[in-house]
């Protein structure tokens, strides 16, 4: 326990290093260097960022939790995933990328919608700007929650206090060192999720095969071993994929690439990393039931099963992993939501574009630190739910409000600056309502509201005024590939 908490102690203090490097090299930085990293981003850790901004503990808790509890029709979430993440790259990057860059070099998605349409109206900015407050604040809850639940299980610590202490170390390299810090803390802590997933559920098997497993195989039904169950399950699973084109944290790393050369680096890079973790994800599940039998709480299954396998100090550097996942989602989360809210909403609208670059900076922080607060106040409250529970909400509200939109925007020349504020706003609408008085039908309701976003942006926009022609231009040399 103590050499566990040891090693914890040492991955925290080398995250907070890595805020405090940028820290120093921050003289003269400009907003863009704080909130998307000057556009420098190499492909490696572009990639391995956007990942593990992306696999939060939901990926080493909540997945294989609910495989473990409820079998492999739980696997359509991780193929769902795949597929998503694999199109986001391949399909919206190298786009998204050029156009931002055309779009008076949009430093976040509010601004990149906006300037999409060459609008005046912060109409845009303001709407994004409060469902990314709302819905990462819930998103950075769950990943707080999941350091608590660690760091309760492992070395007995209150999981309150371990909340505080996660967040805080969070919020301290987020605070100083901006987007290259959690870019980089995010570089790492994707190789030490993976290396986890990839070494874990092989040894445990090893011990499964000695005979020193449980007897998980003998008390589940036949019922556990199917892929294919109930069809919203599967529509379900595959639909935690749509999520992928409107996740503003994980698309933000698109537009933070060096180059087009290097978006299609990333994305294998970034393709191969996410199929490998979502495989040893579901692997580990599956190997954790029959190496633990029944256990108390499907969370802990890859905490208990690292444990019982590993010395001490192997175990203590794979359990990080958690950490890892932990922090690279919230870190990503927070930072997102502050450029919304300085950027977005305070620059353009309470100061009137006067705002200096150190006000910015401050103002991102204090948002930083805000948002960070109300996540902890969530997840220590013992009604907030589980950690997946807490993810899919989150992840629902995201995918259907922006998905459609920015794919529209994207690809479709007649998308109107009306058509798209109609998306964003019926998209959110639909998924919470379908959670709150439609959740017991089954279906998750990122489809739903997925669906609905796009009909309302393709309906309004072909009833509103064409875009001008300054916005067709821009469109058409970002088909063309004149901009880069």
């Amino acid at each position: 326990m103590n050499t566990e908490l040891i090693i914890f102690i040492i991955y925290l203090i080398f995250t907070i290093g890595i805020g405090v490097f940028f820290l120093l090299r921050s003289k003269g930085s400009s907003e863009k260097d704080y909130f998307l990293g000057g556009r420098k981003m190499g492909p490696w850790v572009s990639a391995l960022s956007a990942g593990a901004s992306d696999m939060s503990a939901w990926v080493l808790m909540g997945l294989p939790a609910s495989v473990y509890a409820f079998g492999l029709g739980k696997t359509w979430i991780a193929i769902g995933l795949a597929i998503g993440y694999t199109l986001s790259w391949i399909i919206e990057a190298p786009r998204l990328r050029r156009y931002s860059i055309a779009a008076k070099d949009s430093i976040t998605i509010p601004q990149y919608l906006t300037n999409r349409f060459l609008s005046a109206s912060k109409a845009m900015q303001v709407i994004c700007a409060a469902i990314f407050l709302v819905a990462y604040t819930i998103y950075a809850a769950s990943s707080i929650k999941a350091c608590g639940t660690l760091f309760n299980t492992v070395v007995g610590i209150d999981p309150k206090i371990a909340m505080y202490i996660a967040a805080a170390v969070i919020i301290s390299y987020t605070f100083m060192g901006g987007f290259s810090a959690v870019c980089w803390t995010d570089f790492f802590q994707g190789m030490l999720m993976l290396a986890a997933l990839l070494v874990a559920p092989i040894f445990a098997l090893a011990v499964v095969e000695t005979g020193n497993g449980g007897s998980a195989t003998l008390e589940v039904g036949e019922s556990y071993w199917r892929l294919f169950t109930d069809w919203k399950d599967v529509l379900s699973g595959l639909g935690w994929g749509l999520g992928y084109f409107g996740m503003p944290h994980i698309i933000i790393r698109f537009m933070s690439v060096r180059s087009d050369k290097d978006i299609h680096k990333s994305a294998k890079i970034g393709i191969t990393w996410t199929l490998l973790i979502l495989s040893f994800a579901v692997v580990s599940a599956i190997v954790g039931r029959m190496l633990l039998g029944e256990i108390e709480d499907s969370s802990t299954v890859f905490i208990q099963m690292v444990r019982r396998i590993f010395p001490p100090v192997i175990s203590g550097i794979l359990l990080s992993a958690i950490l890892a996942a932990s922090m690279s989602t919230a870190d990503s989360q927070l930072l997102a939501s502050a450029s919304a809210f300085a950027s977005d909403v305070y620059k353009p609208i309470l100061r009137k574009g006067k705002a200096s670059d150190k006000e910015m900076f401050w103002i991102g922080r204090l948002v930083v630190l805000t948002i960070a607060i109300v996540a902890l106040l969530i997840a220590s409250n013992p009604n907030s739910g589980t950690i997946m529970g807490l993810v899919e909400n989150a992840w629902g509200v995201f995918g259907a409000a922006f998905g459609p939109v920015i794919l529209l925007s994207l690809f479709w020349r007649r998308l109107t600056f009306s058509g798209a504020v109609a998306g964003i706003v019926a998209g959110a609408a639909v998924d919470i309502l379908w959670l709150a008085f439609l959740g017991s039908f089954g279906l998750y309701e990122i489809i739903p509201g997925f669906l609905c976003g796009l009909a309302a942006s393709v309906i309004v926009s072909l009833l509103s005024k064409a875009p001008a022609k300054e916005v067709t231009d821009i469109f058409d040399r970002v088909s063309a590939g004149q901009e880069s």
